[in-house]
């Protein structure tokens, strides 16, 4: 395989024996370099345009986990503190700006210094808030990716009894990390709710909750005219069937969620 093609395929920059399990010789190797691409160390290779953090977590020789791993597996993720979540064979070499993970399970990424996707969350189960290692966690399961019963049998023991707290309100069918946090603080607070239910005229709500009060869930930031028109009209149309209608946004579910269950709660308080 061509050096540069592989590079992209890592997402930049790698180290040899991951290039070479791509195919590329170290002919093909000796012709990048000679092309452009950088050697930041012995037997790294990167391109100019590769990420810093990933050439950083290379010449640590590190592997990224827990929330860190999260934009490799493509999962649903909140906003961090910056810090490196990372896995080293020698714990000792890890900074004091990156926060260890140690233990393995199953054999990293072949291609990208990443762990697996077992281990990735395991990490973050034990490590992370309730909301964030939930919202990962829950957007694997969802995929089909991992199951509960996996993870749950490799997280016995008094010290992971945070980590199975977490897995026993993992559930499927939601769209956005905005559903699952939302229909979870919802049932974590009494209420019966409903996943994705289509309602006639109206389309699959976000969720409905004890059978008659819709919650629509927006994550973006600058919503178009067309799509706030669409909107309206939907939730007109679910008032006229008899239901109630609210809407939250990415800051009340993410920021605010007491607040959030507050007012649904006082909503149905008022109707019983």
């Amino acid at each position: 395989m061509d050096a540069l093609k592989a590079l992209e395929i890592c997402g930049g920059a790698a180290r040899r024996p991951s290039l070479a399990k791509l195919g590329v010789d170290d002919a093909a190797l000796r012709r990048a370099v000679r092309a452009g691409v950088l050697q930041p160390d012995r037997g790294l290779y990167a391109l100019p345009t590769a990420p810093p953090d990933l050439v950083a977590v290379l010449l640590c020789r590190e592997l990224l986990t827990c929330s860190s791993a999260a934009t490799a597996y493509s999962l649903w993720s909140l906003p961090s503190d910056g810090r490196r979540h990372v896995y080293h064979r020698r714990q000792e070499v890890v900074g004091d700006e990156a926060v260890h993970h140690p233990g393995l399970l199953l054999p990293p990424s072949p291609v990208q210094p990443v762990a697996a996707l077992a281990d990735v969350l395991i990490h973050a189960l034990r490590c992370l808030s309730f909301a964030e290692s939930l919202v990962m966690v829950e957007c694997a399961v969802g995929r089909g990716d991992m199951t509960v019963d996996f993870l749950r049998r490799r997280l016995t023991g008094h010290r992971n009894e945070k980590a199975r707290a977490v897995l026993d309100w993992v559930d499927s069918g939601a769209d956005s990390l905005l559903e699952t946090l939302a229909r979870t603080y919802f049932r974590q607070a009494g209420i019966q709710v409903q996943s994705q239910v289509y309602l006639e005229r109206v389309g699959y709500v976000d969720l409905l909750l004890n059978g008659w009060l819709v919650v629509e869930l927006d994550g973006r930031h600058h919503a178009e005219w067309k799509q706030v028109q669409k909107d309206h009209r939907r939730n007109n149309e679910s008032v006229l069937q008899g239901y109630t209608a609210l809407r939250y946004y990415y800051a009340d579910v993410v920021y605010r969620p007491q607040e959030m269950v507050e007012q649904v709660l006082a909503v149905l308080n008022r109707r019983r």
